[in-house]
């Protein structure tokens, strides 16, 4: 174990609580990933970096693709501040600007 924590911010929950079955349960493979071997060590296809302090979980499913921005903080914890499902190829530059306000509201 390598003594992570992933913390997910109260206003995210309900958004990731509205994705589907399979794309919620393909992200508890993905914190459990960083829960074991630190967000560090988890790359590419399950995080990726964004911009700044902020980086995606990236959760496919039958029905889209849903990221869960996050930034990492002190102590060996990683907190997920905003969850979403992909309209475009690209993430939109206002769900990054949403993740980087609440990542610095606390």
């Amino acid at each position: 174990m390598s003594g992570w924590t992933v913390d997910i911010d109260t206003r995210a929950k309900p958004e990731i609580q509205e994705w589907p079955a399979d794309m919620r349960a393909r992200l508890a493979r993905i914190i459990d990933l960083i829960k074991e071997f630190g967000p560090h060590k988890v790359g590419m296809p399950h995080v990726r970096h964004i911009d700044g302090k902020i980086w995606e979980m990236r959760a496919k499913g039958r029905d889209g693709i849903a990221r869960a921005l996050y930034f990492t903080a002190t102590g060996r914890r990683v907190v997920i501040v905003r969850g979403f499902v992909k309209k475009t190829q690209k993430t939109p530059r206002r769900e990054i600007e949403i993740a980087q306000e609440r990542m610095n509201d606390g």
